[in-house]
């Protein structure tokens, strides 16, 4: 007869002893897969037409760094903070400015390095109505604000629906918003993430230049070692406390710093 053989209860100290071990091993592996969130300096200086939306867009920037446990925002319309020793804690800085602003030559060359050495770049709005004559900075950022003929709803085509920053709205969406063209600008250049339907506004108004009827709304490139990431969006309050634009703000910043 073969008899039954049942397993003898393990002891208490052998259960401590065996969970001690398993944290001993996993808990290296958790704390290696916490990364630190990456400093982002926001930048709202208007040397031209102030925004009424910069104090609500500090907020909201500050409030989805936290809420994603990704990034820390600080934000400033402060130039100083442009040196190449002030920008060393950040992995990223946001433009939402205007006008020629009263920075050196040599923050001029601490802000391009500061991108091309692995950082990042990311333009929001009225970032293309800025240094018109600094020209490496239009080169950067990819072309320069051209007047705005609509400020109304409009249709926004996704031309990339797998970037991180666009993946969550579909292959179109309807927003209001003051829509921006743009000169010196060449789709060839960048990699176009969003774009203005058309059909969805009047291209025979004064203020239409571009005969294309190309007008990109989001774009991204590489920028030496570095990422550059512009979307023409976010002149309105109610844009900025838009779920999509929120999380599309978040997913440029992943992008960008490569987190």
């Amino acid at each position: 007869m073969i008899k039954s053989f049942r397993h003898r209860p393990a002891s208490l100290s052998r259960i401590i002893m065996i969970a001690a071990i398993a944290f001993a091993l996993l808990a290296p592996l958790s704390t290696a897969g916490t990364a630190a969130k990456r400093k982002i300096l926001y930048v709202t200086h208007s040397a031209g037409f102030k925004h009424a939306v910069l104090p609500l867009s500090h907020d909201v920037l500050k409030e989805i760094g936290e809420r994603s446990g990704l990034f820390e925002v600080t934000a400033t319309d402060d130039l100083t903070s442009i040196t190449i020793e002030g920008l060393k804690p950040y992995g990223a800085i946001v433009f939402y400015t205007t006008g020629e602003l009263p920075i050196t030559d040599e923050q001029k060359a601490a802000l391009l390095n500061f991108i091309k050495s692995g950082k990042a770049f990311v333009g929001i709005h009225s970032a293309t109505d800025t240094f018109y004559k600094w020209a490496e900075y239009g080169e950067m950022i990819g072309g320069y604000f051209d007047q705005h003929p609509w400020h109304q709803e409009v249709s926004v085509k996704v031309e990339d629906q797998k970037h991180p920053a666009t993946r969550h709205l579909g292959q179109s969406f309807k927003i209001t918003d003051e829509i921006y063209q743009f000169k010196n600008w060449d789709r060839a250049k960048v990699h176009v993430l969003l774009s203005l339907d058309p059909g969805s506004v009047d291209l025979t108004k004064p203020a239409v230049h571009r005969t294309d009827k190309d007008f990109a709304l989001a774009w991204c490139r590489e920028y030496g070692r570095g990422r550059v990431f512009y979307i023409a969006l976010g002149h309105r309050a109610e844009v900025w406390k838009d779920e999509r634009f929120q999380q599309l703000l978040i997913g440029a910043l992943r992008w960008a710093t490569r987190s």
